[in-house]
């Protein structure tokens, strides 16, 4: 793809890896990716609109590109959105819109009660915003899997068998239906998967999506979102392990939010409907940079 820019930035910890796609003269899209200890996509879709605007990325410190330094003080959410503020201070962005996914939404979320100035608007994608809930949800969609699946997952997490290739098969069958639901998986997911760094994703979440045990276990930005003033768009599948009822829920606590469902996606409608992610994200910054007096 043309005119992408990659380099690092010095942040607490570390140095991270960002690239930027696109020079077009609309408002650059901030793109915060989930995990934690995931990566930034590099078949995200929406580096197209590069074409309108710049998109960025960054691998959060610990991740992907980023240097993966061991010390786990550095795993906190605050020490993650101080990370985000010396990405937007390096790359001297005055105004950008910005777009969370999965784990990337709390830190979407926490960054925003910090009243940054220049967010134009912000996109909730596969909304995480309260970390008791979404472990509910998970474990009431394990309700409609087989009894075999149900039993495996319980009993390795009961007697610390979560790196068991029974565990791991079972896992697979619930990504499968709550994460993406194309089938086979394509080769960059797969990968990014591969490169998924554990210590992060442990130590701040767990050793599965079904039970928080790690730092974001008592996590929850519901009673807060009534501050957030600036227009957000809140997005999920039908599928998705952020249920389309919590995503609801959650746009309902922000003023004049609006809410949006992929119909034919789980957790990843950016590899599931490609097409249809690109457009209603286009569709909304551009809606938002015509608005009177914007």
């Amino acid at each position: 793809m043309e005119n992408v820019t990659v380099g690092h930035i010095e942040v607490n910890g570390g140095n991270v890896w960002y690239r930027i796609t696109g020079k077009g003269p609309g408002i650059p899209l901030l793109v915060v990716h989930g995990g934690p200890g995931s990566k930034s996509s590099d078949s995200d879709p929406l580096r197209q609109l590069g074409t309108d605007r710049p998109v960025i990325q960054y691998d959060q410190l610990g991740s992907g590109n980023s240097d993966r330094p061991t010390d786990t003080s550095l795993w906190t959410v605050e020490r993650f959105v101080e990370e985000l503020e010396q990405v937007v201070e390096a790359l001297g962005l005055e105004e950008f819109h910005l777009l969370g996914h999965s784990w990337g939404t709390m830190l979407a979320a926490s960054y925003l009660f910090k009243k940054p100035k220049g967010v134009r608007s912000v996109i909730f994608s596969g909304p995480a915003l309260d970390a008791q809930r979404w472990e509910r949800d998970q474990r009431n969609y394990l309700k409609g899997f087989p009894e075999d699946i149900q039993e495996t997952i319980e009993r390795s997490e009961r007697e610390g068998t979560t790196d068991s290739a029974e565990y791991d098969e079972a896992m697979t069958a619930y990504y499968k239906r709550h994460m993406c639901r194309v089938d086979p998986w394509p080769e960059g997911l797969v990968e990014d998967m591969k490169q998924l760094n554990h210590q992060v994703y442990n130590y701040m979440w767990g050793a599965s999506e079904f039970t928080v045990t790690g730092t974001l276990k008592h996590f929850d930005a519901t009673d807060r979102l009534g501050e957030i003033k600036i227009p957000a768009l809140f997005t999920c599948g039908r599928y998705d392990e952020a249920t389309p009822e919590a995503t609801e829920y959650y746009a309902s606590l922000v003023p004049d939010a609006e809410f949006h469902v992929f119909e034919n996606s789980s957790h990843m409608p950016a590899i599931e409907e490609p097409e249809a992610y690109v457009e209603t994200v286009r569709e909304w910054v551009n809606r938002q940079e015509m608005k009177p007096g914007a």
